[in-house]
């Protein structure tokens, strides 16, 4: 089992937790970007720079991963092609993306990102995410520890 980090996006407090938890296990761990990013690598601690472009990180980790590895993503569609191979995708927020619900996440997002533009939702003042803190600091924190804790078992 790898973790990989689609860490374009990833907020810097989750890279921590994730670098933590990799030391603490010894889990292979690898950091896919784009863009220069400072990090202290360790011997099961990587950073691989891909070329800059839309989705080449994504792209890269997709074609690496295997089934049983976390991939650690916000971007959904992206979590719907590593599930596909039998990965787990954890949003920085803490939920889970598995093959028992990744097709109506999928879905989901695909409605609100056609509603985004219409009249309903901006009449509604919608838009945007939920914000990111301590909560869902917390539950990330939480569904890694029970993922890590799961594979060890296995």
């Amino acid at each position: 089992m790898k973790i990989w980090v689609d860490a374009d996006a990833c907020p810097k407090v989750i890279r921590e937790i994730v670098i933590r938890a990799a030391e603490r296990t010894g889990l292979p761990t690898a950091f896919v970007t784009n863009q220069a990013l400072r990090l202290n690598v360790a011997p099961h601690i990587t950073l691989m720079q891909v070329p800059d472009g839309p989705d080449v990180a994504d792209g890269r980790i997709v074609e690496l991963c295997e089934a049983g590895d976390l991939v650690i993503t916000a971007d959904i569609p992206f979590a719907a092609k590593v599930v596909e191979k039998g990965a787990t995708a954890l949003d920085p927020s803490g939920r889970l993306y598995t093959t028992e619900n990744i097709k109506q996440i999928l879905n989901m997002r695909d409605f609100m990102d056609s509603m985004r533009g219409s009249a309903v939702l901006l009449e509604q003042g919608g838009g945007g995410g939920p914000g990111f803190g301590p909560k869902e600091r917390q539950e990330f924190s939480n569904q890694l520890d029970k993922f890590l804790a799961k594979a060890k078992k296995a």
